[in-house]
């Protein structure tokens, strides 16, 4: 069954275009300029062509007419037709360069903004599937819609060829023009219908193309081998594909032979009447009415006037299409992500001088009707070490979200010094905060960038990277790459070293070390390190960030027991808060679980 969403008007789109070449333009002025000027004198050369070889032919039949050996003006005509040759491979040379480069221009340029704008959208918008299918339209248009440019300045320069091609023939017979009408304005309604179902089509398929995108990925990456191969998974991922693939498959088949087939009725109608126009042109030759050159002329203006709109006609169908799609470019860049005017927001301090205090918090994610979080009040003290426990999905993580501002409370609110921090503007505020999660992003680029972005401003500090490094156990995994500090990690690109699990998780501890906030936030970063590396690393950061306020989030207890409180989570509301020993010797949850964990170690 094919699916298609409600169209967007056609024309409606095309408001993009000015600002899609006001955008190019300022990526180059001086490029875009003589981009322009190069196809200004381009587009005069055929009508030019046409007129110089008319005058050719009638001279050679006056010269034969005459019996004269005078081929002066001749020779002078082919010079300038062969001059015109010259400027015309010339101008078509310059004018693909230039569009090459203004091409690589604005896709650079259009990735960078947005790279911004995305950076700027509320984590739980990114978690939304219809807003990440707005995202990826957007994201494709970066570096598909470079053609537009070329497509829509070729378009004003056939345009002009046009006019001057128009006024060749309305010059001899104006009847020509309603017979080049009726030659192409079918073939182009129906190129204009397709290319708008066509774009719906793609539109409505967006999540599935995700999907299919996403199956791609799976069945051929190094990260999935493993569990493909174990599990036998190839069969069912190809099948999925399959699946999905087959049904755009039929969709889109089915669009496109009705486009065909209509395509070639009008194309023949289009014949019928071109050549229509030829039998009149000879005709009139016949009967003496128009030279041998004027016949030349007609004939070639009016086979080049049809070539030339119906490559107008078709392009301009291409160019509606991809100003749909460029709109849903320009779309998401102009959406705005901040409800409140920024000059409302108060600058958030180098560092807070009390406490943090959670005052009777709750959460829910998007769309659910389910408390994550529950009535949470409690005070997060400057310069304590805070330990969260609870079994999984108690909310420890969403309650760090909160804390981080990745997400706002729906219920209570957080205070920083007795002011709530919703009141701060959040890139200031989020840069007192340095972060460390289970699920840590693994940047493919080198060893020492991966340790730099967490604070990406001391890329070039050497020192302080090499010091984050041995605090965090990681300069032995470091030292034994073959580059070093500019190894490049993963094997997504050449020459990059593949790293274990643990590895992995030393080299993200000490983005926790790059660090100048003044709280630090360790979520579970060291899972799938061993009992004695994990204490040793927490033994470490207790002693490095002496000064520093710390949430620790870790499943062993011989890392919590490190802490000077415990914070005890259980279905999103507080249990039990207090010191290890506290805890101990209240036979609730956190006496459980240290028992349950400890007899396991004694068996």
């Amino acid at each position: 069954m094919v699916r298609v969403s409600e169209n967007k008007n056609d024309f409606a789109s095309l408001r993009f275009i000015p600002r899609f070449l006001s955008r190019v333009y300022q990526t180059h002025p001086g490029l875009f300029i003589g981009n322009v000027f190069l196809r200004l004198l381009k587009s005069l050369i055929p009508i030019t062509l046409l007129w110089v070889g008319k005058e050719i032919i009638d001279e050679v039949i006056l010269r034969v007419d005459l019996d004269t050996s005078d081929l002066n003006r001749l020779y002078w005509l082919i010079g300038i037709e062969l001059l015109l040759a010259i400027l015309s491979d010339v101008f078509n040379r310059l004018i693909s360069l230039t569009d090459g480069l203004l091409g690589d221009l604005y896709s650079n340029a259009s990735s960078i903004e947005l790279i911004q704008k995305t950076a700027k959208v509320e984590l739980a918008s990114l978690e939304d599937s219809e807003f990440y299918d707005k995202l990826e339209r957007a994201r494709q248009q970066t570096t598909s819609r470079v053609s537009l440019m070329s497509n829509v300045l070729a378009q004003i320069q056939d345009i002009i060829t046009i006019i001057s091609l128009v006024s060749g023939l309305i010059y001899f017979y104006p009847i020509l023009i309603v017979l080049l009408v009726i030659s192409i304005i079918p073939s182009f309604i129906n190129e204009l219908k397709y290319s708008q179902s066509s774009y719906s089509l793609q539109k409505s398929w967006t999540p599935e193309r995700r999907e299919l995108d996403y199956m791609r990925m799976i069945g051929a990456s190094d990260v999935t081998a493993k569990e493909i191969k174990l599990f036998g998974l190839a069969d069912f991922i190809s099948s999925t594909f399959k699946r999905i693939s087959d049904k755009y498959y039929k969709a889109n088949k089915k669009l496109s032979i009705k486009k065909s087939l209509w395509g070639g009725v009008f194309h023949i109608l289009g014949d019928l009447a071109y050549y229509g126009a030829y039998v009149f042109i000879v005709l009139k030759a016949v009967a003496g009415l128009v030279t041998i050159g004027d016949l030349t002329f007609l004939a070639g203006s009016f086979s080049q006037l049809r070539n030339q709109l119906q490559t107008v006609f078709s392009r301009f169908s291409n160019i509606t299409q991809s100003a749909m799609y460029l709109q849903d470019y320009f779309e998401f860049v102009d959406m705005d992500f901040s409800s409140d005017n920024p000059e409302q927001y108060r600058a958030a301090p180098s560092e807070f001088n009390h406490s943090i205090h959670f005052d009777n918090v709750s959460f829910s994610y998007p769309q659910s009707e389910k408390m994550v979080l529950s009535s949470l009040t409690f005070d997060l003290e400057k310069g304590e070490k805070l330990a969260l426990v609870g079994e999984n999905g108690a909310g420890k993580t969403t309650l760090i979200k909160l804390l981080l501002r990745l997400y706002e409370p729906t219920g209570g609110q957080i205070l920083m010094d007795g002011v709530p921090i919703r009141e701060y503007r959040k890139e200031d505020y989020q840069k007192m905060l340095g972060a460390i999660f289970q699920d840590f992003v693994k940047y493919y680029l080198t060893a020492k960038i991966n340790i730099a972005v967490g604070n990406i401003d001391e890329e070039h500090n050497i020192d302080k990277i090499k010091d984050a490094a041995v605090q965090s156990l990681a300069n032995d995994v470091i030292e034994s790459l073959p580059m070093g500090y500019d190894q490049g990690l993963g094997r997504r690109f050449k020459k990059g070293a593949e790293l274990s699990g643990g590895q992995w998780q030393k080299i993200a501890l000490a983005r926790a070390y790059m660090s100048d906030a003044p709280i630090i936030i360790l979520d579970e970063p060291t899972s799938a390190l061993d009992a004695r590396a994990e204490s040793e690393v927490f033994q470490r950061f207790i002693g490095l960030t002496k000064d520093r306020t710390s949430i620790i989030i870790s499943h062993r207890f011989s890392t919590v027991r490190m802490a000077d409180r415990i914070l005890v989570l259980q279905n999103g509301s507080i249990l039990e808060l207090g010191t290890h020993k506290e805890l101990l010797a209240n036979p609730k949850l956190y006496a459980e679980l240290f028992e349950l964990q400890a007899e396991g170690y004694r068996e």
